[in-house]
């Protein structure tokens, strides 16, 4: 999961973390309950993990920034969309529809497109 930028690195960790309690909660019958909490913290996470991630693109320069802030907006409106859903009433396989959301995040955005500015960001002093 390392981008080579400690900050981020850490930042991704946490979304691994929620991942795990996700599924924990799952696995104890308790899905629907740690979905609420998981859902206000991809709030914030998206809010500052983004936020981070997009400055550190302007202070390096990032030549992919605007690409890479448009996949941010997409993941943001699905965590919005997500979270509306449970606000309406979350059906019982909503926990393992974000499940299979996060699980996505983690392999396509962070291991495909977060790879690809680690090195950029490294070679501009960003570690």
């Amino acid at each position: 999961m390392s981008v080579g930028v400690e900050v981020l690195d850490h930042d991704h960790m946490a979304l691994v973390g929620m991942v795990n309690t996700l599924f924990d909660g799952i696995q104890s019958g308790q899905g629907k309950d740690a979905l609420g909490k998981i859902l206000d913290d991809l709030l914030e996470y998206t809010t500052g993990h983004f936020k981070r991630e997009e400055d550190l693109f302007a202070q390096a320069g990032y030549p992919e920034a605007a690409e890479h802030t448009a996949r941010h907006e997409a993941l943001r409106a699905q965590v919005l969309e997500i979270r509306r859903m449970y606000l309406a009433g979350a059906t019982p396989t909503l926990s393992l529809d974000v499940m299979n959301f996060l699980k996505r995040w983690l392999v396509d955005h962070i291991q495909g497109s977060d790879r690809k500015y680690g090195p950029f960001l490294n070679a501009k002093g960003i570690r």
